[in-house]
Order: structure tokens, then sequence, then C-alpha cells
């Protein structure tokens, strides 16, 4: 399974913390909705509907930071089952940098014109250990 945070991502933070490498951040930070686990590259099995959505966090604590709004995706354009989601820097649906992926707690089965929403609090990022 390739979930997690981009390799490239990684290291570009590490270096700025641990080599003082000058490192941009992205400037947003999207979700996209996937049927089976993105891969390394974000690219393998994208959910029919392949709008990106922006995603708002809460201040980040003791290692981990939770959205802070719902992420909505509405009118859905295929039934299939979302099972995974990736991150991006860009809204696209093509392009920008892929930072990330996750899987769902559970898969869910849409049907065409439904409305799927990731609640405020369920996506969180998380980097440990974290010294207490």
């Amino acid at each position: 399974m390739a979930t997690g945070l981009n390799a490239t991502i990684v290291n570009a933070m590490l270096n700025a913390l641990c080599r003082n490498v000058a490192w941009t951040q992205p400037a947003a930070f999207y979700v996209k909705l996937h049927t089976a686990d993105p891969g390394a590259a974000g690219a393998t099995a994208p959910a029919a509907n392949t709008t990106r959505v922006l995603a708002a966090f809460s201040a980040a604590a003791a290692g981990s930071i939770t959205t802070s709004a719902d992420i909505n995706w509405t009118n859905v354009p295929n039934a299939e089952t979302y099972s995974h989601v990736s991150f991006w820097d860009t809204v696209g649906p093509a392009g920008g940098n892929f930072l990330g992926s996750d899987d769902l707690a559970t898969p869910r089965l849409v049907a065409i014109g439904d409305n799927f929403t990731i609640l405020a609090g369920q996506l969180s990022l998380s980097i440990t250990p974290v010294a207490a």
C-alpha cells in the first residue's frame, strides 16, 4: 500500500528542518476521491468525480492536524465505491503536485447524483512519534 505523505514532500520538510534548505510549502491543500489505493504518484484509481476540493484545517497540535470544515462533493457522476483520497496543491482536475494519500476508514458506495462529504474533523494527518 502506498498511502502516506509523498516522499518528495517529506524529504523537503526534513531538509528544511535539519539542513536549512529553503522549502516552499504548498499554498493550498486539495482532496481528490479514489476507488482504490492512489499509488505512489496519486494517479491510480481516480474516481469518476475528478473534482479536487479545498480542505481547511485547524491548528496542528501534538503532531496532528485535522480538518476544520466539511469537504463536500455534490452530484457525483458515477455509481462507485470511494475507498481512498489523494492530496494535491492545485484544484486540478489535472496537474499540480501530489502531496500524499490515505484510505477512508469505511469505503462508501455512492449512486449517480449523490453527494459525498468528509465531515469536519474526520480527515487528519499526523507525523509521529512526537516527544512528550
